[in-house]
């Protein structure tokens, strides 16, 4: 079969991941977390606390190594080498990935490996700008969206079920903020694509969620 990729695109918390990750396995094709190869980037400038300079971190990025790989259909992300799939699920990693993920150093030096994973296999991508800016002739494309409370109470219980320390307004903030950032950064802002299809998911549970993308495909 001719290789084919679905974007699916939304803010922070949305439920992208756990819906990408669903979908591409009930299809039987590759997903592809890129949310987590900027947390890979966030992990190191969090590490070595670089400045927000697209120069500066131009520079850093040519001595910094990505990839992924997949064992038994899970994604791993490595970083120089290290395997940082656990370690990039934090907080605090994810906040310096937010912010980074604004310069365009840091979207230009990802959007090749994002493309060519996508070249190379039938994947599910999510993301913020997948279906605008990564892969904008992806067969399929979802906007996949739900209210910044939803959002933050997801959010706010999936830390808890861990058992790491949660303060729901502290949880909201963080979600309010990195939406702004999102939406207003000058490169590859947070947006839905002309030809995607939007789903709320304030309603909805992810499998429901799943089922309406697997029906829209089928059509």
């Amino acid at each position: 079969m001719k290789v084919y990729n679905i974007a699916i695109d939304g803010p922070s918390g949305a439920g992208k991941s756990t819906v990408a990750r669903s979908l591409a396995a009930r299809l039987g094709i590759a997903y592809l977390d890129t949310g987590a190869l900027y947390r890979a980037v966030g992990l190191k400038a969090m590490r070595e606390n670089w400045e927000e300079n697209d120069a500066f971190v131009s520079e850093k990025l040519k001595h910094t190594d990505i990839g992924v790989s997949y064992d038994g259909g899970k994604q791993k992300v490595f970083l120089d080498g290290e395997d940082v799939t656990e370690k990039i699920r934090v907080d605090e990693v994810s906040g310096w990935g937010s912010r980074f993920s604004a310069l365009p150093s840091v979207r230009a030096a990802l959007l090749g490996l994002q493309r060519r994973i996508a070249s190379e296999y039938s994947s599910v991508l999510d993301g913020r700008d997948i279906g605008t800016c990564v892969l904008p002739e992806a067969k399929y494309k979802f906007f996949l969206t739900a209210s910044v409370d939803k959002r933050a109470f997801r959010r706010y219980n999936e830390l808890r079920s861990k058992g790491l320390p949660a303060d729901y307004e502290k949880v909201r903030s963080d979600i309010e903020a990195r939406d702004y950032r999102d939406i207003h950064r000058a490169v590859s802002p947070l947006k839905k694509a002309d030809d995607a299809i939007e789903i709320d998911s304030d309603d909805i549970g992810a499998e429901e969620v799943v089922q309406k993308m697997l029906s829209c495909i089928s059509e």
